[in-house]
């Protein structure tokens, strides 16, 4: 089976597929677009027009990262899901949350002003707490187990960590549970090996980019 993932080179949800498809030693092929300016044959394909997708076998496409992942576990050996099903639907509710927590940082990041930014921050540090209030000893979101709910946060916990030295959203003071998880995931070779080599520098410039009240927080200077 082949699989072709079509990425843009920041995009967390790509990074959540990049992850699990390392964790499971899964050959890949990964083909960059600029959705900024997305290729023709792209929108063909992407009923959405956003990425991740993954092309099976040169024929099928599959979208939506938690779509995906969870083809790429179920067709791996081994598993990423708790098998009893009560535990799995959980796991589901989670991944989809951590859908939310992405969108905050993102629009943190592209603040323009200073009432929006204490809104969104606001928002951010409320959500956060949810998924605090969830963990349990650790190191992962199951426990001892790597699982398809980590490799959906971890692209966040390494988008907070690359900003930390301005302000540190998710602080072991408030959240020591997060914080721990954070840095057991931003530790795996699997994690770390899940973006392009300057990753960090094009991250920050994003950021920068935006010109707002967000950038001059998390990219002064």
């Amino acid at each position: 089976m082949h699989l072709e993932l079509i990425s843009f080179n920041r995009c967390p949800f790509v990074q959540r597929s990049v992850i699990t498809l390392l964790h499971k030693q899964s050959a890949y092929d990964i083909t960059y677009i600029d959705l900024a300016a997305p290729p023709a044959w792209f929108l063909e394909i992407s009923p959405f027009g956003r990425v991740p997708a993954l092309r099976v076998d040169g024929e099928t496409v599959l979208f939506e990262s938690a779509i995906i992942n969870e083809f790429i576990d179920d067709v791996t050996p081994g598993t990423l899901m708790p098998a009893d099903p009560l535990l799995r639907a959980q796991n589901r509710g989670w991944i989809q949350f951590g859908e939310q927590c992405i969108g905050d940082q993102y629009q943190l990041g592209n603040a323009k002003d200073e009432k929006t930014w204490d809104d969104l921050l606001e928002r951010t540090h409320r959500n956060l707490g949810k998924v605090e209030a969830i963990l349990g000893a650790g190191p992962y979101f199951n426990g001892e187990a790597f699982s398809l709910v980590d490799a959906a946060y971890a692209p966040l916990f390494m988008r907070y960590a690359l900003v930390r030295e301005h302000l540190d959203v998710m602080s072991t003071e408030d959240y020591p549970r997060l914080r721990a998880w954070s840095d057991a995931l931003l530790a795996l070779p699997e994690v770390r090996d899940s973006v392009v080599e300057n990753f960090a520098e094009l991250y920050r410039a994003s950021i920068r980019d935006q010109g707002g009240y967000g950038a001059s927080v998390l990219t002064p200077g």
